[in-house]
């Protein structure tokens, strides 16, 4: 398991396409954060925070992870060497779990270089410090709960098809399903009790909740348990290739 987490992370850094895209990524985060090419610069907000890059962090994220994690399995079962993995002697959940794990590793890396922009607001705002911390540490735990359930639907994707860009295409609208999909089926229901019921099932209510700070515990437990799900189902899905 330890091998195979190295042997992805190694395969990762070594490909510079891989290196740029995280450059792009976090250069796009500044551009719209600090300037005003897109119009959104927390500058002219005229407010200490830093709530735009959590609200753009969700669209940014359920296609940025799809397109790292789409060669997890795709790739292995392209080269036949899907049947390697699969004789050595570690358990299938196992194997599912280095990648996983391998590709959440690469992600909150893309991650870590972000907290320069929360940092910057604490110090440039009117009076330094002027600055809820207590909310973007929970909108922090919010992304990286989001970015595991994103990871497990990704690699779920992956597992389908031996096409990479089918891998990706399936992962992003599976996300946008999971993370958009019940908040607007709710939305043509009557009854409110209802829509709420189908809105809870949903990611973006969970999400909207920890991204203002508001931690829960049954929120956390919603995130690792959906995440979970898929790892199963991507378990089930390479025992019944195999």
């Amino acid at each position: 398991m330890k091998a195979i987490f190295k042997k992805e992370i190694t395969l990762f850094t070594k490909n510079k396409v891989n290196i740029i895209t995280v450059c792009i990524l976090l250069l796009t985060y500044s551009l719209i954060l600090f300037t005003n090419v897109f119009n959104l610069s927390i500058l002219d907000g005229g407010y200490a925070n830093i709530d735009i890059f959590f609200s753009l962090s969700p669209i940014v994220f359920l296609i940025y992870i799809p397109a790292i994690s789409m060669r997890s399995f795709s790739e292995e079962y392209k080269n036949g060497t899907i049947d390697i993995l699969l004789t050595k002697p570690i358990p299938t959940i196992k194997l599912i779990l280095s990648k996983y794990l391998s590709v959440l590793f690469i992600i909150i890396l893309s991650i870590i270089p972000t907290i320069i922009y929360p940092l910057s607001v604490y110090f440039l705002g009117e009076e330094i410090g002027n600055i809820d911390l207590g909310s973007i540490i929970g909108s922090y735990i919010g992304l990286l709960l989001l970015c595991l359930v994103f990871t497990s639907i990704s690699i779920f994707s992956s597992i389908l098809t031996k096409n990479q860009l089918n891998a990706f295409i399936i992962g992003v609208f599976l996300n946008i399903v999971s993370y958009y999909g019940f908040d607007i089926l709710s939305q043509l229901f009557d009854n409110g009790q209802i829509g709420l019921i189908i809105k809870k099932i949903g990611i973006l209510q969970h999400y909207d909740l920890l991204s203002k700070g508001l931690i829960s515990f049954s929120d956390i437990i919603y995130f690792l348990s959906l995440s979970s799900v898929f790892l199963l189902f991507s378990n089930y899905i390479i025992k019944t290739k195999k």
